[in-house]
């Protein structure tokens, strides 16, 4: 559950942008899907699962950008202000958050909640960016609001869920849509080499208060495993949606709420209860719909797009074959004349 540039894929270089883009994000959700079942798998008190997980999946996403960029990237973002700072904070605390939410309450209910990320998305862009809300958001918005009702509702009611994790959840979708409404402001700047300084500063963080050495000799492969797969997952989802529009990769992340409940539910049982089950899916459906609709109208557009292109080169062709024939027409009357007067001169 991580969105953190450029670079080159090699084996990817003659494919299509926008497949190479699709295909990229895609792995990088489907690496993300295992996060919550990592948690539920390591035996460990929540905020030392945090710790490993911030500290392992931060040298990774290190370690590949000083490889891709080196040490440039990081100089621009330290020029990037306070809404840099803000979305490093952001980042940082929604990473433990994350954990803290998901060995509080079940996954259904988290990945539920964290969908909704959306909704405050467009609050915070009209709050801080003055942008309007359209009135599909307005729907979209009261469908998750409902869903969420439903979701809250259930958690008084299963044994496996709680409000508590409920409310961290909700934390985890706010930071992620306060952290990318704030990079908005800075968009010449590419924020991705924050992403290893909130991870490894939330490790650090948190390393003043437990002591995570026992946990991890026990479960090492565990803990490098979770961190290993949200490092490359960051990864992906920072070059991947290089390629296609943002409301395909609103529809490709919504496969994380689809398929973490079900992974967690094969592996070890979760039975995320009814209430969750249809909360879930009125929240999913909602932002489905959104995006499905936003898809086609920005493929409506493309399209309008493309015929005034194409009445316009068809103009200019057209007014091209006109100069032409008329470049013809008066090269005969020139080579007409020419001859008439080659004619009489002869004769004469």
């Amino acid at each position: 559950m991580n969105w953190p540039g450029p670079g080159r894929l090699g084996t990817f270089g003659t494919m299509n942008e926008h497949l190479k883009g699709l295909l990229i994000t895609t792995l990088g959700v489907l690496l993300v899907v295992p996060d919550s079942l990592f948690v539920r798998l390591i035996e460990a008190e929540p905020m030392v699962t945090a710790f490993w997980r911030g500290a392992t999946a931060g040298f990774v996403v290190l370690m590949v950008l000083l490889a891709v960029q080196g040490v440039r990237g990081f100089r621009a973002v330290l020029h990037t202000g306070w809404p840099g700072l803000i979305y490093t904070v952001l980042m940082g605390t929604a990473a433990p958050a994350f954990v803290f939410a998901v060995t509080q309450t079940s996954v259904a209910n988290v990945v539920f909640i964290f969908a909704s990320m959306p909704v405050f998305a467009a609050i915070f862009s009209r709050i801080v960016l003055g942008e309007p809300i359209r009135a599909r958001m307005v729907t979209t918005m009261a469908a998750v609001i409902l869903g969420l009702g439903i979701i809250a509702h259930g958690s008084g009611e299963t044994e496996i869920a709680s409000w508590k994790g409920d409310i961290w959840a909700v934390y985890i979708s706010a930071a992620f849509a306060a952290a990318l409404t704030a990079v908005r402001k800075v968009k010449a700047t590419s924020m991705i080499p924050a992403i290893p300084v909130a991870y490894l500063g939330s490790a650090i963080a948190l390393g003043m208060f437990v002591s995570p050495r026992e946990a991890f000799e026990a479960q090492w492969p565990l803990f490098l495993g979770h961190g290993a797969f949200i490092g490359a997952a960051s990864c992906l989802l920072a070059l991947g949606p290089r390629y296609v529009s943002a409301a395909e990769v609103a529809l490709i992340v919504l496969l994380e709420s689809v398929l973490a409940p079900i992974l967690v539910w094969l592996a070890i049982g979760e039975d995320p209860g009814p209430w969750a089950v249809v909360g879930g899916a009125v929240v999913v459906g909602a932002l489905l719909v959104s995006n499905v609709c936003s898809l086609v109208k920005q493929e409506a557009r493309q399209h309008l797009a493309s015929i005034d292109d194409c009445r316009r080169r068809k103009k200019w062709e057209s007014r091209c074959q006109r100069l032409r024939t008329l470049r013809e027409c008066a090269g005969e009357v020139v080579r007409s004349r020419l001859a008439e007067r080659n004619g009489n001169g002869s004769s004469s």
